[in-house]
């Protein structure tokens, strides 16, 4: 009883001598419970993240016991994305996509300090500066690297999130269909096609254009 103390506050007061036969709880408490205790995380690591992820499944700290041992080589049958190490630009269009292929209700939990704000590599010319500027992000584990320890705190902290869940305002349950991210365009650096005309606007601003003006005449000289 004490292990699953959510679904014991119905608002009802139980007799004493019922309580070990009778549970009075709502239709979404134990929805939620079922859930947050039955996720899918994908099997995918990007750097050395990877391996403090890999050793958090493993025998010492085995989180199959929060119900997670399930990793899923395929997005379809996973619902937990662990973005685990630094995320290149070459790789962040095949994270998008991964994202988007993922089954609903699904949620991203961003795994060191690369995969939440860029870490070490920040200013490098490859590396984005965190995950969340392209896909939405539930939970952020700091560390370079964090801990196993650290991994089982966030992913606890992702399942009392998803138990506070509410069916009527959460997004996946709403007749409006879930609009899919767009995959990031690469070029001379990774954009965002929703910041398309963000893009254009700026860069055909009168000043913007005859600073380019006058830098081609000055290099045709």
């Amino acid at each position: 009883m004490e292990a699953n103390q959510d679904l014991y506050k119905p608002g009802y007061e139980i007799p004493e001598e019922l309580r070990q036969q009778v549970t009075i709880t709502t239709l979404e408490r134990i929805y939620n419970w079922g859930r947050s205790n039955s996720m899918w995380p994908m099997m995918f690591g990007l750097a050395c993240c990877a391996i403090e992820m890999i050793c958090t499944a493993a025998s010492r700290y085995d989180f199959s016991r929060f119900g997670m041992e399930v990793m899923r080589p395929s997005p379809r049958q996973a619902d937990v994305m662990i973005v685990a190490g630094t995320v290149t630009k070459k790789m962040l269009p095949q994270i998008v996509r991964l994202y988007n292929q993922m089954s609903l209700p699904k949620y991203v939990l961003a795994m060191g300090a690369c995969a939440c704000g860029g870490g070490p590599f920040k200013e490098g010319y490859n590396v984005v500066p965190g995950i969340d500027t392209y896909i939405p992000v539930d939970v952020y584990v700091t560390g370079c690297p964090p801990t196993p320890q650290g991994l089982l705190n966030g992913l606890l902290t992702l399942q009392k999130k998803i138990k506070m869940e509410q069916m009527k305002e959460t997004g996946w349950y709403s007749k409006e269909p879930v609009v899919e991210v767009p995959i990031p365009i690469l070029g001379p650096d990774v954009y965002d096609p929703r910041k398309s005309d963000l893009i254009y606007t700026e860069t055909h601003k009168p000043e913007v254009l005859s600073t380019e003006e006058s830098t081609m005449e000055g290099e045709s000289k």
